[in-house]
């Protein structure tokens, strides 16, 4: 009778513990340096799911894809943000990201979902273009370049800047446009056209923009290879307050190439449940209207409402240049080193 009470005693104090406050669940988010959610939407999901969300920016998206693929036997983190159709195939065939039935993936259109099995989901997408400075040209009485062949015109020498596809994502992107819209027999020559047009190349965009752009600095060089997105931005930080964005992007048709961002739950996430709430809420509306002024790019919900600010001064290519993700995989590095040897060299 004694060890029947005992037992008895323990199975209701287990019992009560199990009803008491529990710790909540906390979920890894491992991404590049650029991920951005306000703290309040962020919030929001925390306290609706009893989750605590960890973010884990872990640089550029080529290196923290790499630190994933290398822990894969023991993951850093359950969810994975950042990977795009430049780096896809890399990511699919390293076998580090699990299938997950999103509900709301349905809803999203076929061309953001570049991944069948749904290892990953696409969460954003913006288009890399070149961009100009609109007073330049105005006070100038030049016509800013409408294609990618203009640049190569002796009236547009020594305007351009780009950034290095070896260190710089906008950089890569803009390569692929140029492969996309010449093709892999064609591209190097464009490229040895815009070198003897003087173009320059730097290491990153904010060297780029910040330090070379004539809208955007004291640089000389009114074309710079930025983003689709950049003229809403200029009016969004704008310290005084505009009515027109004093850039714009070139929007002609193969002039741009579009990054589409992904999500996908880590194979081995510790915490599968929780990882597949924060995906959830990664598509919802309240995180997909949250995008355009953390990350300044676009939803891929097609629910989500835009800021005014993107309403008004913001522009979609109707058909960016394309390069398909197994060929990217296949031939970047490629790529890159001849891109290297016809402009640097």
């Amino acid at each position: 009778m004694r060890k029947k009470l005992l037992a008895l005693a323990l199975w209701a104090l287990a019992l009560l513990a199990s009803c008491g406050p529990k710790e909540p669940a906390v979920v890894r988010l491992m991404s590049h340096d650029s991920f951005g959610v306000s703290e309040e939407v962020l919030q929001a999901f925390e306290e609706e799911h009893g989750i605590t969300v960890q973010l884990l920016p872990s640089g550029d998206t080529g290196a923290a894809l790499n630190q994933a693929i290398l822990s894969k036997d023991d993951p850093l983190a359950d969810v994975f943000f950042g990977v795009d159709n430049t780096f896809l195939s890399r990511a699919l065939e390293a076998g580090i990201f699990e299938p997950y039935d999103a509900p709301s993936v349905e809803k999203v259109p076929e061309q953001f979902r570049l991944d069948p099995e749904n290892r990953l989901l696409p969460v954003d997408y913006g288009d890399v273009c070149l961009n100009y400075d609109k007073a330049w040209f105005a006070e100038h009485d030049q016509a800013p370049p409408s294609s990618l062949e203009d640049l190569t015109r002796p009236e547009y020498a020594g305007l351009l800047v780009v950034e290095n596809p070896a260190t710089s994502s906008p950089g890569l992107a803009f390569l692929l446009a140029t492969i996309g819209r010449f093709g892999t027999d064609g591209y190097l020559d464009y490229w040895a056209e815009l070198r003897s047009n003087r173009v320059l190349v730097t290491d990153g965009w904010e060297e780029a923009y910040w330090g070379q752009f004539s809208a955007a600095s004291d640089g000389d060089r009114p074309i710079v290879v930025s983003y689709a997105s950049s003229p809403p931005a200029e009016v969004y930080f704008s310290e005084e307050a505009l009515t027109e964005a004093p850039t714009a992007a070139v929007l002609a048709d193969e002039t741009c190439f579009r990054q589409i961002e992904f999500v996908g739950i880590l194979a081995g996430a510790e915490h599968r449940d929780a990882a597949e709430k924060l995906v959830d809420f990664m598509l919802s509306r309240q995180f997909q209207e949250d995008i355009p002024l953390q990350m300044f790019v676009f939803p891929v919900n097609p629910d989500a409402q835009l800021p005014d600010v993107f309403v008004r001064y913001a522009e979609i290519p109707s058909q960016p240049a394309t390069v398909d993700p197994a060929a990217i995989e296949a031939n970047r590095e490629r790529w890159i080193e001849d891109w290297t040897t016809t402009v640097l060299r």
